[in-house]
């Protein structure tokens, strides 16, 4: 761009040399230099100033900052205009060119800053497996016997007459292995490039699972496949209380309170209330913003929730106005058959010509309701 700017200089030059010439004529015929020829000199002098620095500052961007591909320049811009040659020419007196502003936060050369790691979506606590008792399995079924009722006659006797006779039955339960499952493509080339990124896929397929497991746990209905959860039709005892019995306030709390006694009286000290989060807050409202909730606010106990001293487990599985409450670790067990097993393959389908893997994630598990009456529950706001 030099040549074009001593160019334009020189343009410049030949017009300050005219008027200074026409000057030179007009002292020596008339004695004085017009106001015109003195003015139009003045200009010169100003332009010449003004264009110089334009165009020393135009050359020093050019070089401290490279132009994006395709992005013409101020300078660029200024030069190439039509004005601007008549002006360097000598047939324009002044110079205007509308220099469009085409660079402003585009430019290619600068880097993004990138940032390690990889932002992840939502992660739900796994609060249903968490309060559940597990063990491990190696078959494809669990079966046990388990007690159907117990009639308790015990009663006292006289020396020498019939004693009362109780009654036991027993029941045989299979409950089959469900399997949990889903799978997902990535390119094989993901794979290969972006290890974190593959490495995260795989963390949310398993997290998927166990999600669904979490949620199963609770409202299975235990129709093939589904495993059979803990509010399954027979997998725990309705609590039977009706609204009439549950006074005028605090209506929630009165029903868990008198549930909880009722199980403390057959055997079973609750472990555990079971709710919707939505119920659960709900209650912890009820509990902070009424008079005589207030006496009773004390739930929480190194970050778990607690009512009646029982821990509270918020679970998404369970539905709205809906609990349990019960001693769960002598109701259930959780049979784990294999824990969440990722596997890959490129045979599935056209993944070969496509390039693709196909990740599957499962998960192979049951559940075993072996003490239903351990636990009661039903609807939260009763009839």
């Amino acid at each position: 761009m030099s040549d074009a700017i001593l160019k334009a200089l020189d343009g410049i030059e030949a017009k300050l040399k005219h008027f200074s010439d026409k000057a030179d004529g007009e002292a020596q015929t008339v004695g004085k230099i017009s106001a015109d020829t003195k003015a139009a000199l003045d200009a010169i002098g100003i332009q010449q100033r003004e264009l110089a620095d334009r165009l020393t500052e135009m050359e020093q961007k050019a070089t401290a900052q490279p132009e994006a591909k395709g992005v013409s320049s101020w300078g660029e811009q200024f030069i190439k205009s039509a004005n601007y040659g008549a002006f360097a020419g000598g047939n324009l007196n002044k110079l205007r060119v509308e220099v469009k502003n085409t660079l402003t936060g585009s430019d290619t050369n600068v880097a993004p800053q990138r940032n390690a790691g990889i932002v992840g979506g939502a992660v739900l606590p796994f609060s249903m497996e968490a309060l559940l008792p597990s063990t491990t399995t190696t078959s494809n079924a669990i079966e046990f016997t388990k007690e159907a009722s117990f009639t308790n006659s015990a009663a006292e006797a006289a020396e020498g007459s019939a004693k009362a006779e109780s009654a036991l039955t027993w029941s045989l339960v299979n409950m089959p292995v469900s399997t949990v499952a889903h799978w997902i493509k990535i390119s094989k080339q993901l794979a290969a490039d972006a290890p974190a990124l593959a490495a995260y896929v795989n963390t949310r397929m398993r997290y998927g699972v166990n999600q669904k497991v979490d949620t199963q746990l609770v409202v299975g209905d235990g129709t093939a496949p589904n495993i059979s959860g803990t509010y399954d039709t027979g997998n725990f005892t309705a609590h039977g209380y009706a609204n009439a019995a549950l006074g005028s306030t605090l209506k929630k709390l009165v029903l868990i309170r008198k549930i909880m006694a009722d199980l403390y009286s057959n055997g079973y000290p609750a472990d555990a209330i079971v709710l919707n989060p939505a119920d659960w807050a709900t209650i912890e409202i009820e509990l902070f913003t009424t008079a005589a909730g207030q006496t009773l606010y004390s739930v929480n106990d190194a970050g778990q929730a607690r009512l009646f001293g029982v821990p509270v487990i918020q679970a998404i599985g369970m539905a709205a106005d809906t609990f349990q409450v019960g001693r769960f670790s002598e109701a259930y067990m959780v049979y784990n058959r294999e824990g969440v097993v990722v596997e890959m393959s490129d045979s599935d389908s056209d993944n070969f010509t496509k390039n693709l893997i196909t990740l599957r994630a499962e998960r192979r598990l049951a559940l075993a309701t072996e003490k239903p009456a351990a636990v009661r529950g039903g609807d939260l706001t009763p009839a």
